[in-house]
Order: structure tokens, then C-alpha cells, then sequence
């Protein structure tokens, strides 16, 4: 395949990506900052009593508290997972696509990966576990937080897209495999072509 350069579309699709990235990483660190300085100190708030209340957690494994205590296996996942999803969405932003604004649904789901797994990241680096805070009492959800809503929404939307969204013209141009449009398309060049040089000939 060979190398494609960055559209101004792309660099435009680049520029907003980051945008939203460091708003969604803003906002999951600023929840945190307020969880640790408020309900670390002073208790549990409920908002809605009996079914949703904030409490603080500091969660030292996966996600809802699996795996504790080994940090640099999710440190490594989360760069994993981060380099992967952003790989992906250069390759959505780079790759000229017969209708590129189709692909920005899968570009908003990178972007959530890369918050969620970059947000917990940063929880283990700075503090060596994830604050959580959220909880939903009524059904005694575990404690979560705006981080792994960003991984589980985006997740279960990448499903969605893939099950239900994109066509296997879709998915073809995203592998960089000619779809029946591009076949069509070289098949009427090659006509075009073929005229001309008989035409060329007489």
C-alpha cells in the first residue's frame, strides 16, 4: 500500500481529535481532583438516596477492582491501547475515502479509548491506583468512573458501528482494499483509455 499524505481534511480532523481528547482527559482528572479533595475527606454524597450516590474508591486493579496491585500490567495496556486507537484514527484521518465523514463515528470512538485508557493511566502513574467515585447503590453496581464510561461507551459503540453501520465497502476501504466502486471506476478509465488510443491510431 502506498504512502498516503495528510489531507488538509485530515489535519483538520487531527486538530479537533486532540481538541476532544484533552477535554474528555480534563474532565475525567477534574471529577478525580474533586472526588479525592472532597469525598476522600468528607464522605459518601448521596444525590439520589437509595439508587445513586458519589463514593470514593481507590481501585489498585483493573476495571471494578480485578487484578489488584499490578500496575504496570495496565500501565502497558493502557499505552497499548492508546497507541492502537491512535494509530487507527491517523488512519482514518489520513486515508482518502470515497466519503470520509462516514468514518467519524469510529474517529469519536478512538478518541473515547484513548481518554479512557489514558485517564486511568494517569491515576496509576501519579497516585498508584484509580479513583473511582461513581455508584449506583440501587443495584450495587461497583464504584466506577467517567474514565471507564469513556472505555465501556466506546466499546460497546465500536460494536455497534461494526455490526450494524458500515458496509463491507466501508470496512474494505478502511483495510485499504478496492471496493466495487474503485473496480468501476479503474474499469472506466481503462475504457477512456482504450477509445483514446484507437482514436490516437486511425
Amino acid at each position: 500500500m502506498k504512502k498516503e499524505t495528510m489531507t488538509r481534511e485530515g489535519k483538520t480532523s487531527l486538530f479537533w481529535g486532540f481538541i476532544l481528547l484533552a477535554v474528555l482527559l480534563g474532565l475525567d482528572q477534574l471529577t478525580k481532583y474533586l472526588a479525592y479533595n472532597t469525598l476522600r475527606l468528607h464522605g459518601s454524597l448521596r444525590l439520589l438516596p437509595g439508587v445513586f450516590e458519589l463514593q470514593y474508591l481507590e481501585n489498585r486493579g483493573a476495571a471494578f477492582g480485578m487484578l489488584e496491585n499490578m500496575q504496570w500490567i495496565f500501565v502497558l495496556f493502557a499505552l497499548v491501547i492508546t497507541a492502537a486507537a491512535g494509530w487507527f484514527y491517523l488512519r482514518l484521518s489520513a486515508g482518502r475515502f470515497t466519503c470520509p465523514r462516514s468514518f467519524v463515528p469510529l474517529k469519536g470512538i478512538c478518541i473515547l479509548l484513548m481518554a479512557g485508557a489514558l485517564g486511568n493511566m494517569i491515576d496509576r502513574l501519579i497516585h498508584g491506583f484509580v479513583i473511582d467515585f461513581l455508584y449506583f447503590s440501587l443495584i450495587d453496581f461497583p464504584v466506577f468512573n467517567v474514565a471507564d464510561i469513556y472505555v465501556c461507551v466506546g466499546t460497546v459503540c465500536f460494536l455497534l458501528v461494526i455490526l450494524f453501520y458500515y458496509k463491507e465497502e466501508d470496512l474494505a476501504q478502511i483495510q485499504g482494499k478496492k471496493t466495487q466502486q474503485d473496480y468501476m471506476k479503474d474499469l472506466i478509465h481503462k475504457i477512456h483509455e482504450s477509445r483514446n488510443e484507437e482514436k490516437r491510431n486511425f
